[in-house]
């Protein structure tokens, strides 16, 4: 018996309910997956289905199995791809998942040259501000921003994340330039709607350990989720904002903004806060992630790229 074979026709017909459409799937006959699924029933000594008009069911012994199973053929599938790799260029579709706002900014604009590079590979970018759960969405790789969550999935620091405070000329010539941290208090907010309190922890970025902080009670009329609204806000003069350096760039030079407190800058957390690419843990990179990867990383790590 073709061990692998069976194996795959049994996970695809576990998976879409049928023989058929499992058959359909890998290119055979519907009765070469029965034959597959009976000779792995034979060899097993138990019913891998319970098969009635309505479909198939997977019996005890048939969950147990494929749970197993399917770790045997990833295993097979990621030694194949390894070997294969070694003569090849980077190829194959690429699925990346992106913050809306960062990724029209800061990684769209760049994926013709990205293609021009690697012209074996094809991409299927999701830009959305949604979290996906990259492995069940069967996602290659999502670039994340922020200080990450503890979990199994892997990360590479693509760039450093730091947010300012923010404000319009015309806010700051009727409301005063802030002197202090302190002084934020009594200024109107724009506060980010997804974060559970009222607070900004600011550290001092001009001492070298950055071991200065100060947490600023915050008051204002406006919540806003998305940064390009929050900015929007900003210019409009409706308060003073935290924002990304990512993001306020094109402002910042037009004089749309300014930044006040220029020797501080918010640290969400105590952790880190960086733009990460982050992928499902595998024993190898695949080269097409890892080739994404290293194009972004070397983009961003320009001293002139945020600043143009």
């Amino acid at each position: 018996m073709d061990y692998f074979s069976a194996i795959r026709a049994f996970l695809d017909a576990a998976d879409l309910g049928s023989f058929s459409k499992a058959a359909e799937k890998i290119e055979v006959k519907t009765s070469t997956v029965s034959r597959y699924i009976d000779e792995l029933e034979r060899a097993l000594g138990i019913a891998l289905f319970n098969r009635s008009t309505r479909g198939l069911v997977l019996t005890e012994g048939g969950r147990v199995f494929r749970e197993h199973a399917l770790v045997v053929i990833r295993d097979l599938d990621e030694a194949c791809a390894v070997a294969s790799a070694l003569n090849k260029s980077p190829q194959g579709v690429l699925r990346v998942t992106m913050p809306t706002s960062f990724g029209r900014r800061h990684v769209i604009p760049h994926l013709p040259a990205f293609l021009d590079e690697y012209p074996k590979i094809d991409v299927d970018a999701v830009v959305t501000d949604e979290v996906l759960n990259i492995i069940d969405s069967r996602i290659d790789l999502a670039v994340r921003i922020g200080a990450l969550p503890d979990s199994q999935l892997m990360a590479r620091q693509l760039a450093e994340h730091r947010r300012i405070v923010c404000a319009s000329p015309d806010y700051v010539a009727e409301n005063g330039m802030p002197g202090s941290p302190a002084d934020l208090a009594g200024h109107a907010a724009i506060r980010f709607a997804l974060k559970t309190d009222d607070k900004w922890l600011l550290v001092n970025a001009s001492h070298p350990d950055r071991s200065e902080k100060v947490t600023v009670q915050l008051s204002g009329r406006v919540r806003i989720n998305d940064t390009d609204a929050m900015q929007e806000m900003t210019i409009a003069g409706r308060g003073i904002a935290l924002l990304p350096t990512w993001a306020v760039g094109r402002a910042l030079r037009e004089r749309k903004l300014v930044r006040l407190l220029p020797d501080w800058e918010a640290r969400p957390t105590r952790a880190v806060p960086a733009v990460w690419g982050v992928y499902p843990p595998k024993k190898t990179v695949a080269s097409k992630v890892r080739a994404f990867l290293d194009f972004y990383a070397k983009l961003y790590s320009r001293k002139d790229y945020w600043e143009s």
